[in-house]
């Protein structure tokens, strides 16, 4: 089926729920085949987490409702691939 494949997400959150938890409950959502997280800025009171997630037709609206019932919130959508298959972003000489 085709439909969102693979999203990347820059999220805030607080230091609870922990980033294993997160990651572990979007990986549970019934059209997410694998959740990527990683940490990249942390502060007194909250963490700057990018999380890749990928699947089949997934449901944004459930992702997102799901981030936040844990108190984050999704700063940007950085990367979307739709469709069939999942597209790799190549280089070209204007992004070296």
């Amino acid at each position: 089926m085709a439909g969102i494949r693979r999203l990347v997400l820059d999220v805030l959150k607080p230091h609870e729920p922990s980033n294993l938890l997160l990651a572990k409950i979007l990986s549970e959502l019934e059209f997410v085949d694998g959740v990527n997280l990683s940490l990249y800025e942390i502060d007194q009171n909250t963490e700057n987490v990018k999380i890749t997630i990928v699947g089949d037709d997934m449901d944004f609206d459930e992702i997102k409702k799901t981030i936040e019932s844990l108190g984050g919130v999704i700063h940007s959508v950085d990367e979307v691939v739709a469709g069939k298959r999942i597209v790799e972003t190549v280089l070209t000489e204007q992004d070296r």
